[in-house]
């Protein structure tokens, strides 16, 4: 019975999820299309060149741009349902080979500034909760600051000290582990803050449970009590906040990878809308909502094979 049930609850978050990914299309396909101007004109207007009718003709006749704005969308979701993301404009390769070529630094900047993100935020958790009054907040201050600034505001003081003033980290590129620690540090911080504060409150529910004060009877110290017992109940709550992790890591990137100059998926997605690459911004953006529709399946899965009730609730 509950293995149905978790079955169906699957099928259900599949057909979801695959609503998330038309909708995101859609959405971006129209906005895309009601905002980008002349696609072809911009396709052949670099470096000053002054193309004539004829060629912007030509160019629209490649790109099915000369086509209804309905027969384009058909065209489009066609194509997407054979995994054909199209060619960009720009760069005269596949959607899907552009992205490929970018994926190496965003995936290294991405884990790198999550693995680091539940360093801290586990480290900080466990030795404030519970603890006096001035030590929680402290701790608290701090994250609601770390959290409310601006990313780029954080990348820019981390720059500003580590970079220009000590010449500790390099100022920008993708060359070795020193060029990542800034920007994964920039991208850590903020998740870092918010995680911290969700499982500090959630380690202090637990903390006042009977079976902490049973442990405790028994001679166990309190950072074992802390470590052993009520970190393992609290970091379900880390798994339930993995979504918000993914789309703040895929918005942030965006900013870090250009502040920093790096290399990545988020210096691709910029290029592609301040050229009006039609197909690969759609790339992009169909890239993004399938690894959160993806990440978020994956805890829904998690979630129910760790804790049943919520299959049969």
């Amino acid at each position: 019975m509950a293995a149905r049930a978790q079955v169906g609850r699957i099928g259900g978050r599949v057909l979801a999820g695959v609503g998330v990914l038309w909708g995101a299309a859609t959405l971006s396909f129209l906005a895309l299309h009601a905002t980008a101007g002349d696609a072809a004109l911009a396709t052949v207007a670099g470096d000053g060149a002054n193309p004539t009718q004829a060629v912007l003709e030509r160019v629209r006749q490649d790109y099915g741009l000369d086509l209804p704005l309905h027969r384009q969308y058909l065209n489009y979701l066609g194509n997407l349902l054979t995994g054909d993301l199209g060619e960009s404009y720009q760069q005269r390769i596949s959607v899907t080979r552009a992205i490929g070529e970018q994926l190496g630094p965003t995936v290294a900047l991405a884990l790198s500034a999550a693995l680091l993100a539940l360093v801290l935020a586990v480290t900080v958790a466990v030795f404030t909760a519970g603890r006096r009054r001035w030590v929680r907040s402290t701790a608290s201050g701090a994250e609601v600051v770390l959290a409310s600034f601006p990313t780029f505001v954080l990348g820019l003081l981390l720059l500003i000290v580590f970079s220009f003033r000590t010449g500790w980290f390099p100022v920008s590129g993708n060359d070795g582990f020193a060029a990542l620690v800034l920007p994964a540090v920039t991208l850590a911080l903020p998740i870092a803050a918010v995680l911290a504060q969700v499982l500090r409150a959630e380690l202090e529910d637990v903390l006042e449970q009977p079976f902490i004060l049973t442990a405790r009877t028994r001679g166990m110290r309190d950072t074992a009590v802390r470590l052993r017992h009520a970190l393992r109940h609290a970091l379900i709550q880390i798994v339930t906040m993995s979504g918000y992790m993914i789309g703040t890591l895929l918005g942030g990137a965006v900013i870090t990878e250009t502040l920093f100059v790096r290399r990545g998926v988020g210096q691709l997605m910029l290029t592609a809308v301040t050229t009006k690459d039609i197909p690969l911004v759609l790339g992009v953006v169909l890239f993004a909502a399938a690894v959160y529709v993806v990440v978020n399946l994956v805890v829904d899965i998690v979630y129910g094979l760790v804790d049943p009730r919520v299959v049969t609730a």
